[in-house]
């Protein structure tokens, strides 16, 4: 079956989707409606077509899938309009703004039988798939808290906030190491550069068995950083993706008690050794294989609705001061 994929957005994040996309040999069309990047493009590629009609793509036989990075408001019409054309599609995070768009887009892919994935990078990383492996065999017992940092000095967004921009990627992350979703969130966070848009944003989300976790994002901070902490009773793991060496370590420390006395136990720390390919990459390629195995993606319409359950029950705690939201609200104002 033949894996012709059309890249619709070629700026800040869709080049690194063509790129890719060329090199695994399955790129036919570029789109966008920017003409110097379609020109630039159509000079690094000069084997792939290139347009500024969306149109075009949706009618074209060749186009098999079709690829979006364009702008979180854009998703939800694009993509529905795609799946309506029987295309598959990969688009990028968020799925759509709302949740009852990202369910209708879900159904629309299953009543059509369309391949439908969203592009969560961070569950295609290697180290968080190691992670993911740990947690399920137990090896750091059984969890009780997680919190991750994702802070850099811009890339400041104009219409959607730091919520929506930076904390999707550890919102999936988390909930799929997690295999679950949380029964409640709340949300606090300043707008210090735009009035409504906020800058920096802390999610607290409560799942069930009392496990916790916390996501702090900004593009006001000095530096980057990008940390996963994941706390069991048995051991600690730490995700830390801005370090060029031992970005997953294990620590073998707790607490232990001695009579009525929490006394620390610290041990070992353990740098662990993956497969270093691209993440991307290894996205990119997990959708060609969806495609010719016809079968569901890791990030599939699914679990990126999750996300975006997380996501709407967030902002709405983000615009009630702080209140937690529990997420069946999100579900009520859908239906």
């Amino acid at each position: 079956m033949s894996q012709s994929i059309a890249v619709v957005g070629c700026g800040y994040w869709g080049k690194n989707l063509v790129r890719n996309f060329a090199q695994l040999g399955s790129l036919s069309w570029i789109c966008d409606q920017d003409e110097a990047a379609l020109k630039k493009h159509a000079e690094m590629y000069p084997n792939v077509r290139t347009g500024m009609r969306f149109d075009e793509v949706l009618t074209s036989p060749e186009v098999k899938a079709i690829v979006l990075a364009t702008p979180a408001s854009a998703h939800y019409s694009q993509a529905k309009t795609a799946l309506q054309n029987g295309k598959d599609v990969f688009v990028e995070k968020p799925i759509a703004l709302r949740y009852e768009h990202g369910a209708e887009l879900v159904a629309l892919a299953k009543a059509n039988g369309c391949i439908l994935m969203v592009g969560h990078i961070l569950e295609y990383h290697p180290a968080a798939a190691m992670l993911r492996g740990l947690i399920r065999s137990g090896e750091l017992g059984k969890i009780r808290y997680v919190y991750s940092n994702r802070l850099n000095l811009g890339k400041v967004r104009t219409v959607e906030n730091i919520l929506w921009s930076f904390a999707p990627h550890d919102i999936s992350l988390i909930s799929g190491l997690l295999e679950a979703e949380p029964l409640a969130v709340s949300a606090i966070g300043g707008s210090y550069l735009q009035t409504g848009v906020e800058d920096v944003t802390m999610t607290n989300l409560v799942f069930e068995d009392g496990v916790r976790a916390h996501i702090f994002v900004s593009w006001l901070h000095p530096f980057k950083e990008q940390k996963l902490v994941v706390v069991g009773d048995q051991k600690m793991a730490v995700f830390n993706d801005t370090v060029q060496d031992g970005k997953l370590k294990i620590y073998d420390k707790g607490i232990e008690w001695q009579g009525d006395v929490p006394v620390p136990r610290q041990r070992s720390e353990t740098n662990l050794f993956f497969d270093d390919s691209e993440p991307l990459r290894l996205e990119c390629q997990h959708f060609l294989d969806c495609i010719r195995e016809r079968k569901q993606p890791l990030t599939d319409g699914p679990s990126a609705l999750r996300v975006l359950k997380i996501l709407q029950a967030s902002q709405m705690s983000l615009q009630r001061g702080g209140a937690t939201v529990q997420l069946a609200e999100v579900m009520e104002k859908a239906a």
